[in-house]
């Protein structure tokens, strides 16, 4: 390919003559707007990035100046903590919550911002899918999120087509992305590479690539960095961060920056590198990869650290003063007067752009994950089988009960415990993991701009109701005629609703846990205590009359309060003819369902306050579960 010097040495002290010219704004807007369409410049001037722990602020990038102009290929290299993922994360505005940026970087002059989102691409070095979707489905999804809504479907097929087929995926096209108990997935090199297609889809104008070769063979390798080559050409600008790449690859690159420990060891044409290095008494081997003796004369070898050191400063504090960093400077300095002399501050980019809507969005999304769960075993198909296996030895245990007995009315508590707990504690636990675990797919496709927060909530929820409606209709129905509960179609239909009801608001809780915490085990840790309060104060364990008043509160916060007594209604409200036989001498017989409720102080008249409770309790815990995401990722 043909190179594209970061600066045209020849022209460019005439280009800082042209800048002297410069003399009016709107010239400068003309010059801005024939950049956009020529082109991404970017630019950046004593860039510093600190990152803050809990005791103090380290620095990682410490002053640096740079740029990069449309057409450019550039690889960033350095030594492992060499600062280069920071410092071209920083250049995308995707920085981390406790990470923040001084110094200036310009895109065509701009101060960048959120717009990157939607100018720029980022392919991150750690490959996050949905395992469970196939390459056809995930390219069709993220084309339906991403791209304008007035391209047709066949119109995005054919583009998903053409990219998969460049990048050597189009036979993987129906095998899933893979990942822990699924056989057939793909390789490491082709998730890398299915990355890359995800990005292209949009055909961002600068492209920033965390060790996009990782984990590629080298006929991959080459394939990839070939196509970031001819997009090159077409005036778009990449950046990589690359580790060890070989002679074919590196040869690729016409660009180069070299970080060591935060400073610039060099910015400029990749053919210029060496005769820099040579310049400072450091020759390459002819043996040696040109790549591997950068970073190996850069690097802090173990037991060497304070030669390297004093290396790596040396080769820094030569380049501040060597020509390479004043053509850079030239540059910089033009981009800078373009930033105060044009007319606007506002970056005019997808301007003829149709987002998609808001409910196409939630539909897509919604689609994702309900694939993932369905095909997900541990997730759907086994809770499933449990539900159905766990009501039918409930069902067995109580076969035959009469409830219109003495000993019966003890058997239709212990169903009723049974209905309300078995919907409460499993479903509860068993969503603790849904949000933790797609947080950092979450976080990642958030920063793009591919959806928002709230968008991505809802989509978690809907796509969970199926199995919220599911499992409840199936232990209910498994279990309640084996029983032997009241008969009646419409208490039978109450029950299943008000059992729906209680799973739907014990999994609410575990989503809003589940939320409010970093981890699975710090929500457990919490949300047991807080699940033995409300057991306690369901009334099954104790009179509720009885409760002291300092603790008498928390019933009214407890579903499972709400769904005995509802339960406890359908099942004794109307029952009069309780049987006394061979009730024992001293022992009082309860006979009729007024005194079974009264035993626990329930109350007839509160089945539909039972259910207003349940659904308020619904709707607390999705808003609060929603609060603590929006709070979490403010960190981020």
């Amino acid at each position: 390919m043909e190179e594209t010097p970061l600066i045209d040495f020849r022209s460019s002290r005439d280009h800082q003559k042209e800048l002297e010219l410069s003399s009016t704004s709107t010239e400068s807007y003309s010059k801005w707007s024939s950049a956009v369409e020529e082109g991404i410049t970017l630019a950046w001037d004593n860039l510093s990035v600190y990152t803050k722990t809990s005791r103090y602020q380290k620095r990682i990038i410490n002053g640096v100046s740079g740029a990069v102009k449309a057409g450019s290929l550039v690889a960033i290299m350095g030594s492992s903590g060499a600062g280069k993922s920071t410092l071209m994360s920083a250049l995308a505005h995707h920085t981390m919550g406790d990470t923040f940026v001084e110094g200036t970087i310009l895109i065509n002059g701009r101060p960048i911002g959120d717009y990157m989102k939607f100018l720029s691409g980022f392919m991150h070095q750690e490959d996050i899918f949905v395992p469970y979707l196939t390459v056809r489905e995930h390219m069709t999804i993220m084309a339906n999120l991403k791209l304008d809504r007035r391209i047709s479907s066949n119109e995005k097929q054919r583009l998903i087509n053409d990219i998969l087929s460049q990048l050597g995926l189009l036979n993987s096209i129906d095998t899933r992305i893979g990942g822990g108990d699924i056989e057939k997935s793909l390789s490491g090199g082709e998730k890398k590479r299915l990355a890359f297609a995800t990005e292209l889809l949009t055909d961002p104008q600068v492209l920033f690539c965390d060790e996009p070769t990782t984990g590629l063979d080298s006929y991959s390798a080459r394939k990839l960095v070939g196509m970031m080559s001819e997009m090159a050409t077409a005036r778009k600008t990449i950046l990589c961060t690359i580790h060890q790449p070989s002679s074919d690859v590196f040869s690729m690159f016409n660009q180069l920056i070299l970080i060591a420990d935060g400073r610039t060891a060099f910015v400029g044409p990749t053919y210029a590198a060496l005769e820099f290095f040579e310049q400072l008494g450091y020759l390459c081997p002819s043996s040696y990869s040109p790549a591997d003796f950068y970073i190996k004369t850069l690097s802090m070898m173990p037991g060497c650290e304070e030669d390297g050191g004093r290396t790596a400063k040396r080769i820094c504090d030569q380049f501040v003063v060597s020509d390479y960093a004043k053509e850079v400077e030239i540059v910089v300095r033009y981009e800078i007067h373009l930033n105060r002399n044009l007319i606007e501050n506002k970056f005019e980019i997808r301007k003829d752009f149709r987002a998609v809507v808001w409910p196409v969005r939630v539909f897509w999304l919604t689609r994702r994950w309900f694939l993932e769960l369905i095909r997900n075993p541990s997730l759907e198909s086994t809770k499933l089988f449990q539900r159905l296996f766990i009501g039918l030895i409930v069902g067995f245990c109580y076969f035959g009960t009469d409830g219109l007995t003495q000993k019966g009315i003890q058997s239709v508590e212990g169903i009723i415990f049974m209905f309300v707990t078995e919907n409460t504690f499993n479903p509860m636990y068993n969503v603790l993991a849904h949000f933790p675990s797609y947080l950092p797919l979450f976080l990642r496709e958030y920063k793009s701009g591919l959806y928002h927060p709230f968008t991505y909530y809802i989509s978690r929820i809907l796509s969970l109701i199926p199995s919220f409606l599911l499992e409840p209709i199936i232990f209910v129905v498994s279990a309640y005629w084996l029983s032997g509960l009241r008969s009646a179609a419409s208490t039978f239909t109450a029950t299943l609703l008000v059992v729906i009801l209680t799973m739907n608001v014990s999994s609410a809780c575990g989503i809003m846990f589940s939320n409010a915490f970093d981890s699975v085990p710090a929500a457990l840790a919490y949300l047991v205590p807080f699940d033995y309060v409300h057991m306690i104060t369901a009334g099954v364990f104790i009179r509720l009359s009885t409760l002291p008043n300092v603790i008498a509160w928390v019933k009214y916060l407890s579903w499972l309060m709400y769904s005995t007594e509802a339960l406890n209604i359908l099942q004794w409200k109307g029952i009069v003819n309780i049987g006394c036989e061979n009730q024992p001498e001293g022992v009082p017989c309860i006979q009729n369902g007024t005194q079974i409720l009264e035993m626990y102080s329930f109350s007839e008249e509160n089945l539909w306050k039972d259910v207003s409770g349940m659904l308020i309790l619904l709707i607390s815990f999705y808003a609060l579960g929603y609060f603590f995401l929006w709070r979490k990722i403010r960190r981020y």
